[in-house]
């Protein structure tokens, strides 16, 4: 069993920034993928950034491109999203995921709201 759990999360002023961290536990292996999602209210749950398992690469949706940075680190089962220049459609439930390398298994924290005031 896999379990996440996310910090970080909080009130921020419009501009402002922010650091999540997604902490894995149990049996996790460094090429296991981890990635952030968010869910505004009344919208679907979406896709933030991720990157790939050795750092090497990242990938970000294209409204956060250039403002938040996600990073990770193996020996800590940790993946961290700095988030800045944040706006007032930041503001969702911040989710980690992690997809086993092999089964391909989807696990989920439990979420961290962020909430961008103007």
């Amino acid at each position: 069993q896999v379990q996440l759990v996310e910090s970080g999360g909080g009130l921020v002023q419009a501009g402002g920034s922010l650091r999540l961290s997604c902490a894995a536990s149990g049996r996790t292996f460094s090429r296991d993928a981890m990635g952030w999602f968010r869910q505004a209210p009344g919208k679907e749950r979406e896709f933030v950034a991720a990157p790939t398992w050795s750092g090497g690469s990242t990938y970000y949706a294209d409204s956060v491109r250039g403002r938040f940075t996600i990073s990770r680190d193996n020996a800590k089962n940790t993946v961290f999203l700095q988030m800045n220049s944040r706006t007032p459609e930041d503001t969702a439930v911040y989710s980690c995921n992690l997809v086993r390398a092999l089964s391909r298994t989807n696990y989920w924290g439990q979420g961290t709201q962020v909430t961008v005031s103007s």
